[in-house]
């Protein structure tokens, strides 16, 4: 890939990660679509945006702690929603591996599209409920968001997110224990497929990374202004739009 046909693919990354780390979702749910229309096969383009995300989600982590979107520190509250999101998640990536082998791609467009939209209609439909925290919610989020991130590159931060609000947790720390997670999370993911022998694009992963860690620190910004109350009520109506948008491709 020449340097000129980079410049496109590092705008893209920059904008998907911009949404993706001020929401908690929509980088390789929005990117992987986008990057097959392009003519990128999917063996490029899973192990490429699970790299850039392994570092950017652990970036974006340590970004939304010093903005005061969520506490990080050792022993904190959301630190172990984080480690608990990831040890399920690891799980859930190792399963997802075995299974895109044997179903068909459309099957797992299908459950993910319906998944996520449930999710975001929940939210708008009991946005005036407050949730109380369940450990049983947290572990199945993780298992179900890493089986998505393993399949597809994408589907992880819509139903960790989404679901953590869910769960009890306000959206501000929903976003940023989102990013830390998916960030260990996509590193067991792309080794995985490191380890199963898949050789890198690698001018398209330079491109990923250059373009998605420019944003980083402008969305932890960004979260840190918007009003808790308001943040429940985007992360929603994203949840709703990509669950829709999945579905949408899927049958037109």
């Amino acid at each position: 890939m020449r340097s000129i046909e980079m410049i496109p693919i590092v705008i893209l990354a920059f904008v998907c990660e911009l949404v993706d780390s001020s929401l908690g979702m929509g980088y390789g749910t929005t990117l992987t679509p986008i990057m097959l229309t392009l003519g990128f096969e999917p063996i490029e383009i899973v192990p490429a945006v699970l790299c850039s995300e392994a570092i950017t989600g652990i970036l974006a982590g340590v970004f939304h702690h010093e903005f005061g979107n969520v506490d990080l520190r050792r022993g904190s509250h959301d630190l172990k929603i984080a480690m608990v999101l990831t040890g399920f998640s690891v799980v859930g990536v190792l399963l997802a591996t075995i299974i895109a082998i044997n179903v068909p791609s459309w099957v797992i467009k299908l459950y993910i599209g319906v998944l996520v939209l449930a999710l975001g209609l929940v939210i708008l439909l009991n946005k005036k409920n407050e949730y109380t925290f369940s450990w049983k919610r947290i572990a199945g989020l993780g298992w179900l968001a890493a089986f998505n991130k393993g399949i597809s590159g994408g589907g992880y931060g819509p139903v960790v997110t989404s679901g953590q609000v869910l769960s009890g947790v306000r959206g501000r720390k929903a976003v940023g224990i989102t990013s830390l997670a998916e960030g260990i999370t996509s590193i067991v993911g792309f080794g995985i497929y490191m380890y199963s022998g898949v050789s890198l694009n690698s001018s398209l992963l330079l491109s990923l990374i250059l373009g998605a860690v420019i944003s980083v620190p402008i969305s932890a910004f960004i979260v840190s202004r918007i009003p808790a109350g308001k943040l429940t009520y985007i992360i929603g109506g994203i949840s709703t739009a990509l669950g829709g948008y999945t579905l949408v491709r899927l049958f037109f």
